[in-house]
């Protein structure tokens, strides 16, 4: 009897999903930053055994669209939330901030079964984690409900069983050998992304998209030509830094994690240009691989 399906994560900006994602991966899918915002897609990571698979779903952190791009963004998780075998609701146990009500009623009248996964249950006592246990039962009765540490791996083993239970039969939906349904393009402009939004502030990171326009794949190196696309010629100013020094560290920092990524050297030219408006252009949108 094979196993498989698709486990969607599900909860507001920061709550950890993206890192609760790599943790059941075992691999770093999903860019982390202390940033709300960072995760933009719908990224899968695939965990794949003799008789099962399990399809990880990242998605956005659940917002009011300001713009088209967050509008886009609020499309992957609505498509989460409509093919869910089973439903991870991530909720970070500080802030205790529920995804909006009408997601959660989609989650509680869907046929899909849900796990509440209490995160950052290291920084609050014991006691505030039964409290959070009761209050999740309530609002999602049919949810089993675990107090993790995703950044930790602390009680990741759990979770992991807990899905293995109402996984559905089925049989492989990709390759065994597949790590993720994102191909090394977006992978690497999502490494680059991910040093923007750490080495930046303020508007910087979310007016920055990342295409890589070039990807050999050598024998012993991989050659990566990247833009960073920017709103604004000051912005562009900011990410060069003085004498190009700012994107000297991202590049430096980006290769790094390339490396050890892909498994091989990497040698990693970025380039910065201005594109007006683009989190609001349909057509740009489309051409960066957001929907419609």
């Amino acid at each position: 009897m094979h196993k498989a399906g698709f486990v969607n994560i599900i909860g507001n900006p920061n709550v950890g999903k993206s890192t609760l994602m790599n943790a059941l991966v075992g691999e770093k899918i999903s860019i982390i930053t202390s940033k709300a915002q960072t995760t933009r897609h719908r990224i899968m990571g695939i965990v794949s055994g003799e008789n099962f698979q399990i399809i990880y779903s990242d998605t956005p952190g659940i917002l009011n669209p300001k713009y088209k791009l967050q509008k886009s963004m609020m499309n992957f998780v609505d498509d989460a939330v409509s093919d869910a075998d089973i439903f991870l609701v991530v909720i970070d146990v500080k802030a205790d901030d529920s995804p909006e009500e009408k997601i959660l009623q989609r989650i509680i009248k869907s046929n899909a079964a849900a796990i509440v996964i209490l995160n950052k249950c290291d920084l609050v006592n014991h006691e505030k984690q039964l409290a959070l246990a009761l209050k999740w039962s309530k609002i999602i009765p049919k949810a089993e409900i675990i107090p993790v540490s995703a950044l930790k791996k602390h009680k990741i083993n759990i979770v992991f069983d807990v899905i293995m239970k109402y996984l559905p039969v089925h049989p492989a939906y990709f390759d065994k050998e597949q790590l993720t349904d994102k191909n090394d393009r977006f992978i690497m402009s999502e490494i680059i992304r991910e040093k923007i939004f750490t080495h930046y502030d303020k508007e910087i990171p979310y007016a920055c998209e990342v295409i890589v326009e070039a990807f050999k794949d050598e024998n012993k190196i991989i050659r990566i030509a990247a833009n960073i696309l920017v709103e604004r010629e000051t912005q562009k100013a900011i990410i060069i830094g003085h004498k190009g020094s700012s994107l000297k560290k991202i590049g430096t920092a980006a290769r790094l994690d390339a490396e050890e990524f892909f498994g091989k050297k990497i040698f990693l030219e970025l380039f910065v240009k201005v594109d007006k408006d683009w989190r609001n252009s349909d057509r740009e949108l489309k051409r960066f691989g957001y929907s419609g």
